[in-house]
């Protein structure tokens, strides 16, 4: 690996970290796609999963008084379920559907609130969200934006959001670690991933960036909170559309 995409991937950590720590979301959908501009996809998808496990695991321990332990405790019984039947279909997207992907799903944040009427407060929608969003994240790489739609129309508090999601998705990141970690074993492709150093560094950034991000946390108000979530994450997609319109194009 390059001094340049080393050094990239370290800043992508922190930067990343911070966008999670605020809107809970935004910051695992940056990471994977910068992950997959100088990674090979398995490998994206194996790093990805120590990063956002490190970073979500610290920001629910940062903000474990807020987090909703009913709902976390039911998505990973969903998640688990979800682990168990991709891991015998396992099968790596390529980057151009890779972009697309993750460029698609933001869009789930716009679909109008009485079309889907999701609640991760409810008992079975709080499983079905770990059936759900741990299925799409281990094949579109992220799933923010159809975790976020579980929420959105929930009495949470944005504290109580950030938390819960943070908490969930550690097993959402702990079935990619384990499905795509599998696979590369299997498939001797261990030397795709970056050195060991580079984590060693990478983890202490994301707690960092985790800490900062909790900060601006903070100084938001609900409304704004739920309104900037979605421009930035839209706003993402696009771009990822974008590039995987050129890497459709170039035959990539």
């Amino acid at each position: 690996m390059s001094a340049l995409a080393a050094l990239f991937i370290l800043v992508l950590a922190f930067v990343t970290a911070t966008l999670s720590g605020v809107f809970g979301m935004a910051g695992g959908l940056v990471l994977m796609g910068g992950l997959a501009l100088v990674l090979p996809v398995s490998a994206a998808f194996v790093t990805h999963g120590l990063l956002q496990l490190v970073a979500n695991g610290w920001r629910a321990i940062l903000h474990r008084q807020h987090v909703n332990w009913r709902i976390v405790a039911l998505y990973a019984v969903g998640s688990l379920i979800a682990g168990t039947a991709i891991s015998l279909i396992a099968l790596t997207p390529s980057k151009p559907y890779l972009f697309l992907f993750m460029g698609l799903l933001p869009g789930l944040l716009w679909l109008p609130q009485d079309w889907i009427k999701l609640d991760a407060a409810r008992p079975l929608q709080a499983l079905l969200s770990g059936i759900m969003v741990t299925g799409v994240n281990l094949t579109a790489g992220v799933a923010g934006p159809l975790l976020d739609i579980f929420f959105v129309r929930t009495a949470l508090t944005r504290h109580v959001i950030v938390a819960t999601k943070a908490a969930t998705q550690v097993f959402a990141h702990l079935a990619k670690i384990i499905v795509y970690g599998g696979l590369m074993l299997r498939t001797h492709d261990g030397a795709a991933m970056p050195p060991v150093w580079l984590f060693a560094a990478a983890i202490p950034l994301s707690m960092l960036g985790t800490v900062v991000g909790g900060r601006i946390l903070d100084r938001l108000t609900d409304i704004n909170f739920k309104r900037y979530t979605r421009l930035i994450v839209t706003a993402v997609g696009i771009m990822y559309l974008v590039q995987a319109g050129q890497l459709f194009l170039s035959g990539r």
